[in-house]
């Protein structure tokens, strides 16, 4: 696992990458104890949507079977207004296991779903108790209605639970193991690839050869390496921004007695990746990238249809400016730009950074490059779902920091893609933005960069955008 981009003798760039990095050959399917592995993230999701359905129906189906129990022997009722108190606390409680573990031991979480219930039973008639509106409750009410409630509740998730075990076959998670030049034994179960060792130099991996790695886990929940001692750091390196959770085999932990390390096929591991925001954050950022950006997109309309006028007018070719860069779990895509340079001299590979009074751009391009309305296209990249409105920005594959590739300056770099790149991000609020002339450009950037997905929150995702509206109009955007 190291380089590819290798130096000429003139000090320049190879136009090649290593051949074995990109070549079939470098992670190849292993045939023998290998199975189909599919993508298991859809149907768990289809899962928690049932069972987030069928905990609101056995609710309030039990609040009304108990309702009924207790009217029919003459005893005071309680009013719907107490399971419109309990069933959003309960499913407050509820919506954080809404996991994995949930589905494989479905038992356990049963239970706990019922505790959940019981829980939100006593903290609705303690905040009853505090405004002073204990008395309407009835004591026997109450119960009756939790016991048929938390019945039905256990009814419905043992129903799901056996489902489940059917359709997941006990393992909810899609799972892969990475041999590189060792030999263990193969469990069943999940995707098996072997990697083909690659002995140089340097340390960086390029962008191209991630992106085929990328393609290894597309589908994969957990990536498990087995790989000798001297070659764990790069691994470690690597998967940090693979938006996987990573383990690495380390059998020596074993003989140490470590506390808190996991197992693997019966062999010691550490966690070396999280794997990014989890799902439940993934969702509320989804949803909050989609409020803004539909009626963005309609609202700016009028706009898209204005400056592609000017730019056809303005000069030859392509209103848009298509250019691959490094996404989510170093995956490449296609990120679109209003063109701002002249046709002929648009810099595909981002090599050379926009320099001010640069003969490449136009004039329509010089004046949407200042005002960032060039980068409206990108709304178009959050629909699709490549980007976020906020995030690390993507780069180019051949940006260069000084006389370096991105990617080549610190070995960190790759770790900023756990997550979605962004419109804006915290590097840009800060004023880290335009052309990168030194080594020092790039590593401010990366920082915060780091900072963000480390600790992402959604309200420092809503001070950034606010504090966007304060940069937009920046004297490094030229």
């Amino acid at each position: 696992m190291t380089q590819l981009a290798r130096r000429d003798e003139t000090g320049g760039h190879a136009s090649t990458m290593s051949e074995i990095l990109l070549s079939q050959e470098w992670l190849r399917p292993v045939e023998a104890g290998t199975t189909a592995i599919e993508d298991k993230r859809t149907l768990r999701l289809r899962f928690y949507f049932v069972l987030f359905i069928c905990d609101v129906l056995s609710l309030t189906t039990g609040f009304a079977v108990g309702r009924g129990i207790v009217e029919a022997r003459g005893y005071p009722v309680e009013s719907f207004s107490l399971l419109a108190a309990i069933v959003p606390i309960y499913l407050l409680l509820a919506t954080r296991t809404f996991n994995a573990n949930t589905l494989e031991r479905w038992r356990s979480a049963t239970w706990i779903a019922c505790a959940n219930l019981l829980t939100a039973f006593f903290v609705t008639i303690f905040v009853a108790f505090l405004l002073k509106e204990i008395s309407p409750i009835s004591r026997l009410s109450a119960v009756i209605t939790f016991l048929c409630s938390a019945a039905l509740l256990l009814l419905c998730r043992s129903m799901i639970g056996v489902w489940s075990d059917r359709v997941f076959c006990g393992s909810a998670l899609s799972r892969m193991l990475i041999l590189d030049g060792v030999n263990i034994p193969l469990p069943e179960g999940l995707k098996i690839v072997s990697s083909e060792p690659v002995e140089t130099s340097q340390s960086s991996i390029h962008p191209l050869a991630l992106d085929r790695l990328a393609r290894q886990l597309k589908g994969i929940d957990e990536v498990f390496i087995a790989c000798p001692p001297d070659r764990r750091s790069d691994w470690s390196s690597v998967l940090k921004g693979s938006s996987v959770k990573a383990e690495i085999l380390i059998p020596e932990l074993d003989m140490i007695g470590v506390i808190g390390n996991k197992h693997f096929a019966g062999i010691a591991t550490v966690l070396v990746s999280a794997g990014g925001l989890q799902l439940r954050d993934r969702i509320v950022k989804r949803i909050l990238d989609l409020t803004l950006v539909v009626p963005a997109v309609l609202f700016l309309v009028p706009l898209f249809v204005l400056v592609a006028v000017l730019i056809k007018l303005d000069s030859n070719g392509p209103v848009f400016f298509v250019q691959n860069r490094v996404g989510e779990g170093n995956h490449m895509f296609s990120m679109f730009k209003f063109r701002s340079m002249r046709a002929s001299l648009s810099d595909s590979d981002g090599n050379v950074s926009t320099a001010r009074d640069d003969a490449r751009v136009t004039r329509i391009g010089k004046f949407i490059r200042s005002t960032s309305i060039d980068e409206l296209p990108q709304l178009f990249n959050i629909l699709r779902g490549d980007m976020s409105f906020v995030g690390p920005r993507p780069h180019a594959i051949g940006s260069l920091a000084g006389d370096q590739l991105f990617w080549e300056v610190d070995r960190r770099y790759h770790h900023r893609h756990v997550c979605k790149p962004g419109l804006t991000g915290l590097a840009q609020v800060r004023g880290f933005r335009g052309a990168t002339h030194r080594r020092e450009d790039l590593v401010n950037r990366l920082d915060a960069d780091l900072e963000y997905v480390n600790g992402w929150s959604l309200m420092r995702d809503m001070m950034i955008l606010l504090a966007t509206l304060k940069v937009v109009v920046h004297r490094n955007a030229f």
